[in-house]
Formats: structure tokens, C-alpha cells, sequence
């Protein structure tokens, strides 16, 4: 499949991851292994996909969206960095590389989008704030629908974008750079694990009865690895 046929399907996924962020249904589809595998898989490789989802979702442990605090947009973002290394040739040396910074880049600038469209709403419901306060349902229904379409609207515009310059910049990056295998993927795994790790240590040690759950966590993720 060439990429053009490739661009519609991914930018209508994520579209769509990008709404589920925050907007509707928020099901944790959104999520980096989930998104990252669902944009490989359309590529053709699930399978690195899930590998670069993983590298993400270290990434994304960071992130703790509460409140109106600006964080990454990863829904979008782990859809191109999924497209992007499922794209790249087995002998690629620094796919997973170039493939987790477009993702995170495009993450950073997501999370942006995502504050300009929080203005927009405001904007919007200040418009609306006579019939909102005197309980017009139906003004109610325009500012939901406003929003839900605007964002989902601003998903697959990120991913348009961002394919369209991360493609054609990987391949030239990749065709024209020197890149260690075992170095580059050494570094990105480096990375996202300190991050990870950091993230992980930040609430079990300051939340009461964290510690067991996380012990138990890894007693039965061991027990699956040894069993399967």
C-alpha cells in the first residue's frame, strides 16, 4: 500500500485517538502500546508497532493530566511513531530512533493543539453564557457538539501534519545518517526507562499501600512472562 492510500486510515485513527483523550470516550484507547500498535498495524507491522508503544507509554507515565495543566497529546503522537517505525525495513538501524523523537515531538506540539482548543471552547461557551445560565438544553448540545467535532477535527489535522513532514524527513534522515543499531536502540530504551522509572518512584513513594500494589504488579506480570 503506498502512502497515500496510508495517510487517510491513519489520519482518521488518529482523529479519533485524539479525541478519545479527552473528549469522548476516554477508554484508554489513547494509550501509547494501544495507539502505537493500531498505527503499525495499519502499516502493516503491529509488531513494531507494540514495540515502539511500549517506548512511549515509559515516555507517557510522566504525564498526569489533571485539571487544565498542559501535558502531551499521545493518542495522536503514538499513532505516527507506530506508522512510522511499521514503515521502516528490519535492517533499519535507526528507525526506533527517529520514529520515537518524530512521536515525541509531535506529542509536545499536541499538547499545544490541546490548549488552543480549550480557548476555543471558552470563547464559544462566553457566547453561549446567557442561554447556558438560563438552562437552554439546546445551547447546551451546540457547545458539546462544537467541542467533540473541533477536537476530533484538531486530531486528525496533528496526524495529517506530522505524517507529512515525519515520513518523507524520516526516510531522508535514515538514508543520509549514520546510526549504531545497538547504540541507537541502547539510548532509546535508556531514556524511556529512566523516564519510566522516574515516574513510577514519584508515586509509590508518596502514596500509602503504592508499594504493595506495585510489588504485586510485578510478582504477576513475572508469573505471565514464566507461564506463557
Amino acid at each position: 500500500m503506498t502512502f497515500a492510500l496510508q495517510l487517510v486510515p491513519l489520519t482518521l485513527l488518529g482523529a479519533l485517538l485524539g479525541l478519545d483523550a479527552v473528549s469522548f470516550p476516554q477508554a484508554m484507547i489513547s494509550r501509547p502500546i494501544v495507539a502505537a500498535t493500531l498505527g503499525g498495524a495499519l502499516v502493516g507491522d503491529a509488531g513494531k508497532g507494540l514495540i515502539i508503544g511500549v517506548i512511549l507509554e515509559l515516555f507517557a507515565l510522566e504525564t498526569l493530566p489533571f485539571g487544565a495543566s498542559r501535558y502531551p497529546e499521545w493518542g495522536s503522537a503514538s499513532v505516527v511513531g507506530g506508522a512510522l517505525f511499521g514503515m521502516q525495513p528490519q535492517v533499519s538501524a535507526g528507525g526506533l530512533a527517529v520514529s520515537a523523537f518524530a512521536a515525541l515531538f509531535t506529542a509536545f506540539i499536541g499538547g499545544w493543539s490541546m490548549v488552543r482548543h480549550r480557548k476555543l471552547i471558552a470563547h464559544w461557551a462566553g457566547n453561549l453564557r446567557e442561554q447556558i445560565a438560563a438552562g437552554s438544553a439546546d445551547a447546551i448540545m451546540t457547545l458539546q457538539l462544537r467541542g467533540l467535532t473541533s477536537d476530533i477535527v484538531r486530531g486528525a489535522l496533528m496526524t495529517f501534519a506530522a505524517l507529512l513532514v515525519f515520513v518523507p524527513l524520516t526516510q531522508i534522515v535514515l538514508a543520509t545518517g549514520t546510526f549504531n543499531a545497538g547504540t541507537a536502540r541502547d539510548l532509546v530504551v535508556a531514556a524511556a526507562g529512566a523516564v519510566g522509572a522516574g515516574a513510577v518512584w514519584k508515586v509509590v513513594h508518596t502514596t500509602k499501600g503504592a508499594p504493595w500494589y506495585f510489588v504485586g504488579g510485578l510478582i504477576a506480570g513475572g508469573t505471565l512472562l514464566i507461564v506463557t
